[in-house]
C-alpha cells in the first residue's frame, strides 16, 4: 500500500496558532494530528471544568479548525487530535456544530473511556493513557475528524497507521515503528530544529521552524521530514534529540506495544529527511498508566533583589527578618534559594544584582497569604540597603500535584463513539498477549578511547542533550555525534559523574540507560521535580534546561575530540 503521510500541527496547548493551516497548505498530507495535552494541561483543564462543567477541552483547536476544516475537507486530509482533553464528547459536538455552520460535510467521531475519576475520589482529574486502537476504529468507520481525551502522544500516529495499513494488534514491529514516529512528531518543531543543542551551527534559519511530518511505510519504517520551503531543518541530530525526550530506558511502553528504543536505526536520507528503521516491538504491558492531578494546597513567592556588595550578608539579614514573620504562622514548607546572578564591578545595576527567592507552601491559603506578603512589604524601609523585590507578593495561589497510578488494561472501557451514534467497544489485549515490563540487560559498550592529552572544556562541545519531566522525575538524554565521541562519553559520563556535575542530584537516585545505536545515554533523576510541574518545586519546574546546564559543565575532554 502507498506511504501514509502524517503531519503534526501542535506540540502543546498554546502552540503556533496558524500551524494547522500551514500544514494543510504547505504540501501533501493524509492525516494531520494535534497534541494539546500534558500533565500540566490536564490540571488547567480540570480547573476550567470546575468553573464550567461543559468546558474541559482545548478551545484553541476549535478556533484553528474554523479556518482549516474546509481546507482539510478539500484536500482529503483527516484530522486526529487529543484536544478533547477532559471532554472529548463535548468537543466532538462543538466540531459538528462548526461543520454544520460552515456547510462542510465532516463526519466527527470521538474516543472515550479514559476518564477514571470515579475510581480516584479526591482527584481533580484521573485519566488512563489509552492507545491508538480507538482512533483506528473511528477511522476505519469513515471518520474525517477524530477527537480523543487522554491517549498516549504516539497514539495519534499509531491509530491512523494501523487503520491505513490494516495492521493487527500483534504486529508489534510495525506498531513499534509507528510509536517511534509518533514520539518524534509529538512535540512539533522540536524535531525540526526547535530547542536543539547545536542550533547555532551552519547558519540555519530557525526563526520559524516548520512542523514535522512522517512518511510511514507498511513495514513500520518511516522518514521524518517537513514541508518544502519551511524553516528549520531535520537531521539525525534533531531526531535523536526528540527520541531521547521524556523517555527512560530501552523499553518505551505504551498500550498498543512496547517499542525497543535500543533497536532504532537512523539514517540521513537526503536534505531534511531522516529514515527510521529496524525498530522492534514487544507485547504491551498488562496495565495502563493513569495520570492523576489534585490540588496540593497553596503557594506564594517573593524574590528579593540584592545589589552590589555584601550579598551573602544581605541575604542572611532578610532571612532572619522573615523568620520572625513565621513565628506565629509558619507555612508547611519554606524554601530559600540565592541565585548569584551578580558580577563584580558590573556596568549595569541588573548585572550587579543577585536574586533571593522565597517560596512557601501550605494546605491553607491563609498560611502563605497575607502573613507572608505583609511581612515582606513591611521590610521595605527596614532591611538591607537597596531593598526591593521583583514584584509584590499576593495572597497565595493554588498549586497542583501530579501522581501516576496503574490499572489493568481490561478494566478500562475503551470506546470509539461514531458520528452516527454507534459505540464500538475496543478490546484490550488478552492477558496472554501482554508482557510485564523489565529492564533490558546492560548493553555492551564500545572500547574506550586510547589515552591522550585532554583539555578542560564544556561537555556541550562534544555532546548534545535534551531534558524534560515525567511527574516528579526528570530525564536528561545525552548523545554524541561521532563514534569517537561516543567511545569517550559512554565511559566518562557515568551516573556518579552526572551527580558530580549536577549537585542537586547528589542525594537522589540517578539511573543511567545506554542506547549504543543512538550513541546516547539517558539519565533519570528521581524526585528532582518534587510533586511535578504544577507544584513549581524548582527554578526550572519542567527540567527543560537541565540538559543545557549539564552541557555547560566542564570536564577533562580528549583534545582529539575538540
Amino acid at each position: 500500500m502507498t506511504v501514509l503521510r502524517i503531519g503534526n500541527a501542535s506540540g502543546f496547548y498554546g502552540d503556533r496558532f496558524d500551524a494547522l493551516r500551514d500544514m494543510l497548505t504547505g504540501g501533501e498530507l493524509d492525516v494531520v494530528t494535534g497534541d494539546y495535552l500534558a500533565e500540566l494541561t490536564m490540571l488547567i483543564l480540570g480547573r476550567d471544568r470546575l468553573k464550567n462543567p461543559a468546558a474541559g477541552y482545548a478551545r484553541t483547536f476549535l478556533r484553528q479548525l474554523e479556518e482549516s476544516l474546509g481546507l482539510a475537507h478539500d484536500r482529503g486530509v483527516r484530522v486526529v487530535t487529543n484536544a478533547g482533553g477532559l471532554n472529548p464528547a463535548g468537543l466532538a459536538d462543538a466540531v459538528r456544530q462548526l461543520a454544520e455552520r460552515l456547510g462542510i460535510p465532516a463526519r466527527v467521531a470521538h474516543v472515550e473511556g479514559d476518564d477514571l475519576g470515579a475510581r480516584y475520589p479526591g482527584s481533580l482529574t484521573a485519566h488512563a493513557y489509552l492507545g491508538g486502537s480507538g482512533i483506528a476504529a473511528c477511522l476505519r468507520e469513515g471518520a474525517d475528524v477524530v477527537v480523543t481525551g487522554r491517549v498516549t502522544d504516539a497514539a495519534l500516529v499509531t491509530g491512523p497507521a494501523a487503520a491505513h495499513f490494516g495492521w493487527g494488534s500483534e504486529e508489534y514491529d510495525r506498531l513499534a515503528g509507528a510509536v517511534v514516529a509518533g514520539h518524534v512528531l509529538e512535540c512539533g518543531t522540536q524535531a525540526t530544529g526547535g530547542n536543539y543543542a547545536f542550533f547555532a551551527e551552519g547558519g540555519r534559519d530557525l526563526r520559524r521552524p516548520g512542523f514535522p511530518l512522517a512518511e510511514i511505510h507498511e513495514d513500520g519504517s518511516c522518514v521524518i521530514t517537513k514541508h518544502p520551503g519551511t524553516g528549520g531543518f531535520v537531521d539525525v541530530g534533531t531526531v535523536t534529540a526528540q527520541l531521547l525526550y521524556e523517555t527512560t530506558g530501552a523499553r518505551y511502553a505504551g498500550p498498543d506495544v512496547t517499542a525497543r528504543l535500543d533497536t532504532v536505526r537512523l539514517t540521513q536520507d537526503g536534505p531534511d529527511r531522516v529514515r527510521i528503521h529496524g525498530v522492534r516491538g514487544e507485547a504491551p504491558p498488562p496495565t495502563l498508566k493513569v495520570g492523576r492531578t489534585r490540588l496540593g494546597g497553596f503557594r506564594n513567592e517573593v524574590v528579593f533583589v540584592l545589589t552590589g556588595l555584601d550579598i551573602e550578608a544581605k541575604a542572611a539579614l532578610v532571612r532572619e527578618q522573615m523568620a520572625q514573620a513565621f513565628l506565629t504562622t509558619r507555612p508547611a514548607e519554606v524554601r530559600w534559594e540565592l541565585v548569584r546572578t551578580d558580577r563584580a564591578d558590573a556596568d549595569t545595576e541588573e548585572t550587579a544584582s543577585a536574586l533571593l527567592r522565597l517560596v512557601v507552601r501550605d494546605p491553607e491559603q491563609e498560611a502563605v497569604g497575607r502573613a507572608l506578603s505583609g511581612a515582606a512589604v513591611e521590610l521595605a524601609l527596614a532591611s538591607y540597603p537597596g531593598f526591593h523585590v521583583l514584584a509584590p507578593p499576593g495572597n497565595g495561589s493554588p498549586y497542583g500535584v501530579f501522581e501516576a497510578a496503574y490499572v489493568p488494561q481490561e478494566d478500562v472501557a475503551h470506546i470509539a463513539a461514531l458520528d452516527d451514534g454507534r459505540r464500538l467497544p475496543v478490546a484490550a489485549p488478552p492477558a496472554v498477549g501482554t508482557r510485564v515490563l523489565e529492564d533490558v540487560p546492560e548493553p555492551d559498550l564500545p572500547d574506550p578511547l586510547s589515552p591522550g592529552p585532554v583539555r578542560r572544556a564544556p561537555l556541550g562541545l562534544v555532546a548534545g542533550a535534551r531534558s524534560g519531566d515525567k511527574g516528579g522525575n526528570a530525564n536528561v538524554g545525552v548523545w554524541a555525534r561521532t563514534d569517537d565521541a561516543w567511545r569517550w562519553l559512554a565511559h566518562e559520563l557515568t551516573a556518579d559523574r552526572f551527580r558530580q556535575l549536577i549537585p542537586e542530584s547528589r542525594e537522589l537516585t540517578v539511573t543511567r540507560h545506554a542506547l549504543p545505536r543512538l550513541r546516547a545515554l539517558n539519565f533519570v533523576v528521581e524526585g528532582v521535580l518534587g510533586a511535578g510541574v504544577a507544584a513549581q518545586h524548582r527554578f526550572d519546574p519542567q527540567a527543560k534546561a537541565l540538559g543545557e546546564w549539564l552541557r555547560s559543565r566542564h570536564l577533562d575532554i580528549p583534545e582529539a575530540l575538540l
